[in-house]
């Protein structure tokens, strides 16, 4: 879809939220673009890091509060908050390490976009903030949970309660951001750390992103059972006992590890 597009160089993706013109803030179709792009990166076995980034001069000024006219009260709560929620989810949870590279502004659903993923490299003049309660409604798309377990309470308290905005510098000292970089150097920088990364073994990549995940409280139940499948896929009992449904036979197991 062409709001989100997906380019692969090597091993390295670099998915591309593409809505210049309203500083790449989201819409409902933009949102399925999105979970495309999930979707088509994860499938890609070539791929050990993907990159996230924003065209133009933002990365992203959240939700288009354009589409919410006219939206009644359960299509907001399910369409729109639900929905995004999932999407971002998707994002979160990729089975490589992502990179935000933030090239301008990340605001409310922007930063929220930005948290889902594991790095976060910020241009120096970039500011981030939560504005979503100065419209008279609240972060949706885990601003104030997958924020608060990352960053902490009290700084996600400071955006939310009291609408303050922060420098990348100042982010970077709250640890809502992991380097700030010159200007126009986002995704140069991205790239560079994405090479480090996709220098590393990819299964164990893999599995250490769900056990830090799971030690924040990210979703315990998937990651653990995420991992306990991917261990069981590496037995010999999980072949003998498919090639034994195929077979109509009893399974021989042999606790092979």
């Amino acid at each position: 879809m062409g709001e989100v597009k997906v380019s692969v160089e090597s091993s390295v993706a670099t998915i591309t939220v593409s809505r210049p013109e309203k500083l790449n803030a989201f819409d409902i179709e933009m949102l399925k673009a999105l979970a495309a792009a999930c979707d088509e990166v994860e499938a890609n076995g070539s791929v050990r890091v993907a990159i996230l980034t924003g065209e133009g001069k933002a990365f992203s000024a959240g939700g288009d509060i354009k589409a919410w006219d006219g939206m009644a009260a359960n299509e907001f709560g399910h369409a729109w908050v639900r929905f995004g929620h999932r999407v971002f989810e998707r994002l979160a949870t990729l089975r490589m390490p992502v990179i935000a590279a933030l090239n301008g502004h990340a605001l409310g659903g922007g930063l929220e976009l930005a948290a889902a993923a594991d790095i976060r490299i910020a241009e120096s003049q970039i500011r981030i903030g939560l504005p979503e309660t100065s419209l008279g409604m609240v972060p949706g798309w885990s601003g104030t949970q997958r924020l608060t377990k990352r960053f902490g309470a009290q700084i996600v308290r400071r955006m939310v309660l009291g609408g303050e905005m922060f420098s990348a510098e100042e982010a970077h000292g709250y640890g809502l951001v992991d380097a700030v970089v010159e200007t126009g150097t986002a995704l140069a920088a991205a790239r560079d750390y994405a090479a480090r990364i996709a220098m590393r073994g990819p299964a164990a990549l893999e599995i250490a992103k769900l056990m830090i995940a799971s030690a924040n409280g990210e979703d315990n139940g998937s990651a653990v059972e995420a991992l306990g499948s991917i261990l069981v896929a590496k037995t010999g009992d999980l072949k003998e006992g498919v090639a034994a449904f195929a077979g109509k036979r009893a399974a021989e197991f042999k606790g092979e590890w």
